[in-house]
Parts: structure tokens; C-alpha cells; sequence
């Protein structure tokens, strides 16, 4: 049995690692570009207030008030559970690490390599988080669907960057479920608020989102002229 877990364990992880590597070495200039703007959080400021405004749009103030506080609450606890609770448990390297041996073979972008450890990811769970609890609270499949595959955008350019194993963005994936699942209880409890069956301006974070990522194409291009 222990021979079993051992070969499982063995399989699991040299396969973490060939998925990073097959996806960290299909790399450009251009995409180093694109990628690193995907990964970085305050680009995507104007998409985050296109949320804000579809909850303006819909609920009375005190519940959009509650909605904030509530992925205030997911964001810290899921970043807090995973850089503070977890990881020094786990203490797995990041790829991009010096200490790790795989760093030889990781294609590092504008130098950036992240902290000493990476499992579970804070990228992968504050973004799942998000899109957990956002689908929960407007309940619009389109619209979730599109979350999804932004927040599946963000964790493959922390593959692409080299700075987390898939592993790492699963775990970071299941952790930001279960906490934004726990606060949407709590914060349904205690609203009992619906979703509007005539939702106003509801895909306004699908354009917004949409045009970030045109500007996110655009600029790799750009610069690359200059």
C-alpha cells in the first residue's frame, strides 16, 4: 500500500511539473507581454468596478454594501489561508524559485520569479473566490460562464509566468469555492436577497472584461513598434 502511495504520489507530481513546463516553454515576447499584463491585478481595476456597478444597478445600497464587505471578507480570508496558513505547512517551492531545481528549465518574464512558496495559489483562489460568489449572488450562466474563463485566464498566465504548478492553482481553485460558498451562506442568511428576474446592464463586466483584453492584445503590439 505504501509502495502504491508512494508511485501515485511520484506520478502526480512529475506530472505537475511536465504540464508547467509544456505550458512555460510555449512562450514569445509577445505573449511574455500579454501574460504578465493577465497576471497583474490592477489592470483589471475597471473590470472589477463594472461588477461594482452591475450591484448598484440592481440591489438597494445596504445590500450592495453587504455584497462588498462579503468579497472584501472572501479576498482576505482566501489571501490569508494561503500565504500564511498553508504554505508554510506545505512549504512546496515555486517553480520559478532558485532553491528549486526546476528553475533551471522556467522561462522567466521581466525577472519576476514571486515568493519563496506557491501552493496553494493566492491568484487562483482570490479570482475563483470571486467568481464563486459573484455567480451565486446574480445567478446569470452567461454571465458566470464568463468568470470562469477569465479566472481560468489568470491561473494558465501563472503557468505561462512560471510562478505556480497546476497543482498549486487547483488547490488555490478549490480553496477560493469553499470560502466564497461559506460567505455567500452567511451573507444570504442574513439578506435573503433574490436576484432580479429583469436584471439591469447584467453582461456590463463581459464588455468591460472583453475590452481589457483587446487593450491587453493591443499593447504587446504596440510596444513592440515603439
Amino acid at each position: 500500500m505504501e509502495e502504491l502511495y508512494f508511485d501515485i504520489s511520484q506520478w502526480l507530481v512529475e506530472g505537475d511539473s511536465s504540464i508547467l513546463l509544456a505550458v512555460n516553454g510555449m512562450h514569445s515576447s509577445y505573449f511574455d507581454t500579454f501574460m504578465w499584463l493577465c497576471s497583474r491585478k490592477f489592470e483589471w481595476i475597471p473590470f472589477y468596478l463594472s461588477i461594482i456597478y452591475v450591484l448598484f444597478r440592481n440591489f438597494n445600497w445596504r445590500v450592495v454594501l453587504y455584497s462588498l464587505v462579503a468579497m472584501g471578507v472572501i479576498l482576505l480570508l482566501t489571501d490569508a489561508v494561503s500565504s500564511h496558513f498553508i504554505r508554510p505547512v506545505v512549504a512546496r517551492l515555486r517553480p520559478s524559485n532558485l532553491e528549486n531545481p526546476i528553475s533551471e528549465m522556467i522561462h522567466i518574464v521581466d525577472n519576476h520569479r514571486g515568493g519563496r512558496y506557491g501552493f496553494p495559489s493566492s491568484h487562483a483562489s482570490n479570482s475563483w473566490g470571486l467568481v464563486f460568489f459573484v455567480g451565486l449572488l446574480l445567478r446569470r450562466r452567461v454571465l458566470t460562464t464568463f468568470l470562469a474563463c477569465w479566472a481560468l485566464l489568470l491561473c494558465y498566465s501563472r503557468l505561462y509566468l512560471g510562478v505556480h504548478y497546476p497543482g498549486d492553482l487547483l488547490a488555490g481553485m478549490m480553496l477560493g469555492a469553499v470560502v466564497a460558498s461559506v460567505v455567500y451562506y452567511v451573507f444570504w442568511r442574513t439578506t435573503k436577497v433574490e436576484p432580479p428576474s429583469d436584471m439591469n446592464h447584467p453582461y456590463m463586466p463581459i464588455a468591460v472584461g472583453l475590452l481589457t483584453l483587446v487593450v491587453f492584445l493591443l499593447l504587446p503590439l504596440v510596444l513592440h513598434i515603439s
